[in-house]
């Protein structure tokens, strides 16, 4: 058998590379990385904002008005994430609390910081605000409280008090996960430096008064827990130790 010129072996390697690479139809440039969803993702039509904060692999999803001080929705929960498909098992929904417990199943995609799910309802583009990077980056929860002089403890039961926060945002709800209830939320953007830990309050469902207001507090990590005090959107003094959920 006679050896085939070398330019036609040539050929034939440049053949079988571009058939082993060839790009499959409808693919482009976007792609679905689970990984990718945690951080702080905006949008905006008017108006009407619409935040989704992702950490600890739980996420909380919130639509409001800060223009007009108004709070419109809010759901959110432990969220996972498989090839473009994002799963959440809502904890609280403030318009309708017979989808706590159940499962939720969306599509994502993400492409040059921008988010495209139809996780609000309709297929909307998120842009990515932060990366969730941040000392503070996390799910807590309130675990022991001061009252009358003393530390509380708070064990861990159906009705609980969740604050999420990414590298620039925050959100707290107060849910049961068993009932359903919702008793208000609220959130917007923070700082933490130099001890000091502030808020800038973009909604707030209970009191729409405190949209707009910032809140400071003494602020520190030990031992893995978070622990402020100052005074609490009513002026009343606290002190609070949060830590991670579990």
């Amino acid at each position: 058998m006679k050896y085939l010129p070398k330019y036609v072996t040539q050929a034939a390697i440049v053949l079988f590379l571009l058939a082993g690479f060839t790009i499959p139809k409808g693919f482009s440039n976007r792609y679905a990385d689970p990984a990718m969803l945690k951080g702080a993702w905006h949008n905006a039509e008017g108006s009407i904002e619409q935040s989704l904060i992702v950490a600890d692999g739980y996420c909380m999803l919130t639509k409001y008005d800060k223009t007009n001080k108004k709070f419109i929705h809010s759901f959110g929960g432990p969220l996972t994430a498989a090839g473009d498909k994002i799963s959440l098992k809502v904890e609280f929904n403030s318009n309708d609390k017979t989808q706590v417990g159940k499962t939720m199943e969306y599509d994502f995609s993400i492409d040059n910081n921008i988010l495209t799910s139809n996780i609000s309802g309709a297929k909307t583009d998120w842009q990515r605000t932060d990366d969730g990077k941040s000392n503070l980056a996390g799910n807590w929860r309130i675990t022991q409280r001061k009252q009358d002089g003393k530390m509380g403890d708070l064990p861990l039961r159906a009705r609980r008090t969740l604050k999420l926060l990414t590298g620039t945002r925050f959100q707290w709800a107060a849910i049961n996960i068993e009932t359903g209830e919702f008793s208000g939320t609220g959130g917007g953007t923070y700082t933490f430096a130099n001890g000091k830990y502030t808020e800038h309050i973009d909604f707030f469902s209970r009191d729409s008064s405190r949209v707009g207001a910032s809140l400071s507090f003494d602020g520190k990590i030990e031992n893995g827990n978070w622990i402020h005090s100052g005074l609490s959107s009513r002026g009343e003094p606290i002190y609070e130790v949060w830590s991670r959920m579990k």
